[in-house]
């Protein structure tokens, strides 16, 4: 089955990085110069989706708002002979076609996900969360895309391994491994308590769902606050023998936290050619100072 759509569930408050994000969506903070979810939405597009469905929430029409075409900055940008940065503007608005859903309450990952299901009609998609930000040669999604061609009954999902002192703070899938990378997941434990863990291979935000997903998760019963997780819909689906974990490659940061999104702002820029240099001999005079 093609997968032509991917959901980016982008209503969250960003409590972690706070103060910042009080009055602007943390997605939409910038990474070197361009915001964090554009790099999301690139993501997707490399993969080959066509269509992006945003899940936002109250105050976060900027991040439409940044997709869309805007004639005044277009027009200020060709009046004063900036072709470069006025091909970089038409490009965001040209990049993919982008629907845009609320979700007026937050009540969970898979409710973000439910949101989208009108526009979803019954087809696999791809999820990604805006704040898991990762760089790789081949885009995650489409690594898993990949998988998901030769095991097209099965949700996929993105895993890495993490270091046995942090596994308390993801969701840690068991699994049996079928291919090289590749693993059967029989159980999902989320945030297990330190020492409990069945593994260290952590679940990143990056899945393939197919379309059986969407009555698991109408089927499953909230929690006492009211809120339906995308992972409890995940367990159902490693129940029935139809979850599928990869341990992709790449290097991921997040930008949920304000180290992650520090660590994004240095490796990004590095990878710029005309910050490159001047950067990594600044970052080398901080080093030597500080020591």
């Amino acid at each position: 089955m093609q997968v032509r759509k991917a959901i980016i569930p982008a209503a969250g408050w960003g409590t972690r990085l706070l103060p910042a994000s009080k009055a602007i969506p943390k997605e939409m903070l910038p990474v070197v110069d361009r915001p964090g979810i554009q790099y999301i939405v690139e993501e997707a597009v490399a993969s080959g989706l066509a269509e992006i469905i945003l899940v936002t929430g109250r105050g976060k029409g900027c991040i439409e708002d940044h997709f869309d075409i805007q004639r005044e900055l277009e027009d200020v940008l060709e009046k004063n002979g900036r072709k470069e940065l006025l091909a970089t503007v038409r490009e965001i608005s040209r990049m993919v076609n982008i629907i845009a859903v609320r979700q007026k309450q937050q009540l969970g990952t898979g409710d973000a996900v439910l949101c989208a299901a009108p526009v979803e009609a019954g087809e696999a998609v791809a999820v990604l969360y805006p704040d898991d930000m990762i760089d790789a040669e081949v885009p995650v999604t489409r690594q898993l895309l990949d998988v998901y061609r030769r095991y097209p009954a099965s949700a996929v999902i993105a895993l890495r391994e993490v270091p046995e002192e942090d596994t308390h703070l993801y969701g840690i899938v068991e699994g049996e491994r079928i291919e090289d990378r590749l693993y059967l997941i029989k159980r999902i434990v989320e945030k297990p308590p330190r020492g409990k863990a069945p593994s260290n291979l952590a679940i990143i935000g990056r899945y393939i769902l197919p379309p059986e997903m969407f009555p698991v998760l109408r089927q499953l019963r909230p929690s006492a606050d009211g809120e339906i997780q995308l992972a409890e819909g995940l367990a159902e689906l490693s129940r029935r023998g139809r979850a599928l974990g990869y341990l992709f490659s790449g290097t991921r940061y997040d930008l949920g936290d304000k180290l992650g999104y520090v660590q994004a702002t240095v490796g990004y820029a590095l990878k710029r050619p005309e910050l490159r240099e001047r950067f990594r001999q600044w970052l080398r005079e901080v080093v030597r100072d500080e020591n």
